[in-house]
């Protein structure tokens, strides 16, 4: 597929593609949750964004990112990015479409002193898989092994610190792992979901080796 059949488009300052800030790429059409409303109204100020790639005039991947001040994972760092979500359908595999998405990332925040995420280990999500964000150019830095108190009890998955430094000699970041496992609140597809329904204010349980 040529360039010109490939763009990728900044969804918080276009808004004929709006309705993508509130919900995933598949799935039920936005509900404009409350909760994600209220993050983006205090994250887009901060420089948060979401951007979509767009083949052949069909949306098929996504990334979501922001300053660590602004981003819905507990991560803390000097100037540090941190990408909160990277997607690309299953139909649209095989054409390094993920690496093109934090290609972009990067280009877009060349001031930042480095990129940071989480990956997951053992979990039953296809999503955030550790192999994937080490494709992506991200390192682990730290992990922790949890269990989730309302799903699939018993077993036991791995929740990792990654992190991609852009300026050598960067400081890396660090997480509060106390509020990881209060889980995400601002996104239902999220693997770490903490729904409204579930009172407990932790959704995860830290596993002690």
């Amino acid at each position: 597929m040529s360039a010109s059949q490939i763009r990728i488009v900044d969804i918080t300052k276009e808004v004929k593609y709006e309705k993508y800030l509130y919900r995933c790429l598949a799935g039920p059409p936005s509900k404009r949750y409350k909760k994600r409303i209220k993050y983006l109204e205090k994250a887009i100020p901060k420089g948060f964004h979401k951007k979509l790639l767009i083949a052949n005039k069909k949306v098929v991947g996504t990334i979501e990112y922001a300053p660590s001040e602004a981003s819905y994972y507990p991560i803390v760092g000097d100037n540090v990015t941190v990408m909160n979500c990277i997607w690309v359908l299953r139909k649209a595999k095989g054409h390094d479409y993920g690496r093109l998405l934090v290609r972009n990332m990067i280009n877009s925040e060349k001031d930042s002193s480095g990129f940071a995420t989480i990956a997951l280990e053992n979990h039953w999500s296809p999503w955030f898989k550790r192999w994937q964000m080490e494709t992506l150019g991200f390192k682990p830095l730290e992990s922790i092994k949890v269990m989730h108190k309302s799903k699939y009890e018993g077993q036991i998955f791995g929740i990792y610190l990654m992190w991609m430094p852009n300026i050598s000699k960067s400081k890396p970041p660090t997480w509060n792992i106390h509020e990881l496992l209060e889980g995400i609140t601002c996104c239902i597809v999220h693997p770490l979901y903490h729904p409204q329904t579930f009172e407990p204010k932790q959704i995860l349980e830290k596993h002690e080796n």
